[in-house]
């Protein structure tokens, strides 16, 4: 078992390092090794790691929902769903002989204290260091060096189970690292207005496939575009996801209102209903402020 490496703390720090849910935690293990036995439920008894693979993104992104929201409430419940495919994977390599759960935790210990030598080394606390000082990937380069694996490409290692938008953003930051990239924002535009009529022409006289090509490098520029923006694509398209929600359900409410349903509405009143939400929304923000 290795060691945190000793480091100053005040006394207020070293109580809030006191974990006392160890019991919560060994009562969750039970759960899901009486759900595992030969007499336990039929669904979690025949679950493998890709069969659980899904629901652990999907919990993920109910995280992410959560947060988004501000709702404390559902992200205790959603941290406590992805904790249980932590869980679930954990028990299913224990009983195939490949790792348990305390060393998953063991593991990303060890990593968190090899990561953050500003931290826990041997200069911790010497100068101010800022975010940007971190070399992250010079450490993980040397932590590939160490287990001895070798990347025919510097695209190598970015999982293709990322969503699309995700992995354009570190595909293409691999890229900009060994100096593949644009160096003004300006250029990224102009690069997606060039998509942008590479797509009009190929929805003029395209077939499908040559279509969703073009729509496809349109959402890589995009993806491009939010890196150099230091923008994330995919909280950016929640919050559009959730504006767009909003808005929607002001012209259903007000329909309903109505007597009506979206269906019974022409498209120029549903369009003015939402510019209707668009200025209440707008208002009731300037009066938060």
């Amino acid at each position: 078992m290795s060691t945190l490496p000793q480091t100053e703390f005040s006394r207020e720090q070293s109580d809030a390092l006191v974990f006392d849910g160890g019991g919560a935690i060994e009562r969750l293990i039970e759960i899901m090794v009486r759900l595992r036995a030969p007499d336990g439920c039929p669904w979690d008894r025949v679950q493998d790691f890709c069969s659980i693979a899904p629901y652990t993104i999907e919990e993920a992104c109910e995280v992410a929902d959560a947060i988004e929201r501000g709702d404390r409430a559902a992200l205790k419940d959603e941290l406590g769903d992805l904790l249980l495919q932590v869980i679930y994977h954990s028990r299913m390599a224990e009983e195939e002989g490949s790792f348990a759960l305390a060393d998953v935790v063991e593991a990303i210990s060890d990593k968190m204290v090899r990561r953050h030598p500003h931290v826990f080394g041997d200069e911790a606390g010497a100068k101010p260091i800022r975010p940007e000082d971190v070399d992250w990937e010079g450490m993980k380069a040397a932590e590939r060096a160490e287990r001895g694996e070798v990347r025919d490409s510097v695209l190598d290692g970015i999982p293709t189970s990322l969503s699309g938008l995700t992995r354009a953003l570190k595909l293409t930051k691999r890229a900009a690292s060994v100096g593949f990239d644009w160096t003004d924002p300006k250029d990224v535009l102009a690069k997606l207005n060039e998509e942008a009529a590479e797509l009009v022409r190929e929805i003029d006289a395209g077939t499908l496939e040559t279509i969703e090509e073009e729509y496809g490098d349109l959402l890589f520029v995009l993806a491009n575009l939010a890196r150099h923006l230091k923008v994330d694509p995919e909280a950016a398209m929640r919050r559009a996801n959730s504006k767009f929600t909003r808005r929607f359900r002001v012209i259903e409410d007000f329909l309903k209102e109505n007597g009506r349903a979206p269906d019974q509405a022409s498209l120029a009143e549903m369009d003015a209903l939402w510019d209707r939400a668009k200025i209440e929304e707008k208002n009731a923000n300037i009066l938060s402020e």
